[in-house]
């Protein structure tokens, strides 16, 4: 999980006492998306412990059918230890485009009542109801509305978490899962965060949480007995944003149109890498996939990162910034492999390598440049 947003603003008075601002935000997240998916549209795999992902040595779980999550199955879990937990586990092969197709259908369903929808991934976003198209005046209808919608348009379950901010409708999503929601009002919200711990803080990441946890800071009430320097003293920028959500606070708006920061590829292999060659190979590979997702989004990015994780899970990355825009695929390889190449010979044989673009140019000023290029020719 991805630590804290970076907060901007220096927390006033006033800003700390203003919990509500008249915000009616909804959190909608698709149950076990992928894995009911898959149960709706194979009756057999009905009611039985289902994981979405490779069963090989080296497969990871995707998704996990709540049956299989009875044994312990998680996303992200080597499906090695899911065959382990359950052992009557069924593994299914993704297949992303029908969960973007459900995803779009999702979406348009949100577009019915707000244009407010910032979406967080294929199967959860956020809502901005305050105003709705329907005219609904209770933020939890509006949810009760959009979750009988899915279930009659797609045949999948939804929850919904309905708060005054983002972060306690993210909390709230999870409350009565599956197939429920949860308020969380402007009243019980700065209780409610004080009991929460820390480690089921969204933006607060495993590290995080352990570093946190050392200091003595395991709810949202340690977190708020403690003054914004010393969270920042020990937390950096971040400080700020622990400082605020510990009292229930959280101005972010619902974001529209939100900037994509990156896009990239990783891969576990079959068997470790351990020469610089099939490495590289594998790295051309990723590249050539990161470019043509690149292309069809109309991206062209200056920051080219590799990730490498050894067989004993220890990961590193390596990054490093063009001074213009990456112009092929072929541009791209060659600055993954100039990362990767002097960590040869490598420390322990690779198990994992992953490429990733970032530093987008606007496009109104990347076109243009590259016209100017074309023109030389």
């Amino acid at each position: 999980m991805k630590d804290a947003p970076s907060a901007t603003a220096e927390p006033d008075d006033d800003d700390v006492e203003r919990r509500d601002d008249g915000r009616k935000i909804v959190h909608v997240d698709m149950d076990a998306f992928f894995a009911s998916v898959e149960q709706r549209d194979d009756p057999a795999l009905r009611g039985l412990p289902v994981a979405v992902g490779g069963s090989a040595a080296r497969g990871v779980v995707a998704a996990a059918s709540y049956e299989a999550r009875v044994f312990g199955v998680r996303s992200a879990m080597p499906s090695v230890t899911a065959r382990r937990r359950c052992p009557d586990l069924i593994f299914v092969k993704s297949r992303f485009d029908v969960y973007r197709s459900v995803s779009n259908q999702i979406r348009e369903i949100f577009a019915e009542f707000t244009d407010l929808i910032e979406p967080l991934s294929l199967d959860e976003a956020y809502l901005d109801v305050t105003e709705n198209k329907q005219g609904i005046p209770h933020a939890s209808a509006v949810a009760l509305e959009v979750r009988k919608r899915i279930k009659e348009v797609t045949g999948l379950n939804a929850s919904a978490g309905i708060s005054y901010n983002k972060f306690l409708a993210k909390m709230a999503s999870d409350l009565n899962k599956p197939n429920g929601q949860a308020v969380i009002t402007p009243a019980m919200g700065p209780a409610f965060v004080a009991d929460l711990p820390v480690k089921k803080f969204h933006g607060v990441g495993p590290a995080t949480a352990r570093r946190m946890e050392a200091h003595g800071l395991l709810t949202g009430r340690d977190l708020r007995d403690k003054p914004l320097g010393w969270l920042r003293e020990h937390f950096g920028k971040s400080g700020q944003w622990y400082y605020r959500i510990s009292r229930g606070i959280d101005h972010r708006p619902v974001q529209s149109h939100r900037e994509r920061k990156s896009v990239g590829s990783e891969d576990t292999f079959s068997q470790d890498i351990a020469d610089l060659a099939p490495a590289c190979a594998e790295l051309g590979k990723l590249a050539a996939k990161v470019w043509e997702s690149c292309e069809a989004k109309g991206l062209s990015g200056r920051t080219v990162t590799v990730k490498v994780k050894y067989n004993d899970f220890r990961q590193i990355t390596r990054r490093s910034t063009q001074p213009g825009p990456l112009r092929s695929a072929s541009e791209l390889e060659d600055a993954a492999v100039a990362l990767l190449a002097p960590l040869y010979p490598f420390e322990r044989s690779v198990r994992l390598l992953g490429v990733t673009v970032s530093t987008f140019d606007r496009p109104d000023t990347a076109v243009p440049e590259l016209h100017e290029q074309l023109s030389l020719w």
